[in-house]
């Protein structure tokens, strides 16, 4: 792990963050971080217990990917209904031991949408696969192919 202290720039340039939204983990306490004068700084080890990297040691191998993905042009509304779906798509079923850690970020000013997934491999290509095919229109179609 090491002591490295990280920035809140740091973390938000490594997360595809925005800073202020890793000021609102800090101040919310889903990221812990020290305060040195006026700004904060982040240890390595809380930085991984956020972003759910397992502790070292544990057993046999294990693959986790992260991904982010951007979407440009999304309103409010759109946003709501993207983050709705991704989210209940990853909250239903499988294994709670292995399920898909996902954030969702919306930039109102500039039209744009985040999203940080972290989890294994084949779950986060179906993810991608399902992000893909709402976001080209292929999901409607499949609708009125099978209906």
């Amino acid at each position: 792990m090491g002591d490295k202290l990280y920035s809140v720039e740091e973390v938000a340039d490594l997360l595809g963050l925005h800073v202020r939204t890793v000021r609102g983990y800090i101040h919310a306490g889903r990221l812990r971080a020290v305060r040195i004068g006026k700004q904060y700084r982040i240890a390595a080890a809380d930085l991984e217990a956020l972003i759910g990297r397992p502790g070292v040691g544990g057993g046999g191998a294990s693959v986790e990917v992260s991904s982010i993905v951007q979407v440009e042009g999304v309103d409010r509304i759109a946003a709501d209904r993207l983050g709705t779906l991704v989210l209940a798509g990853v909250n239903t079923g499988g294994d709670s031991d292995r399920q898909l850690r996902v954030q969702v970020v919306h930039d109102v000013e500039r039209s744009r949408m985040k999203f940080v997934i972290l989890g294994g491999a084949a779950d986060t290509a179906d993810l991608l696969r399902l992000l893909d095919d709402v976001l080209t229109g292929d999901v409607l179609a499949r609708e009125d192919d099978g209906g």
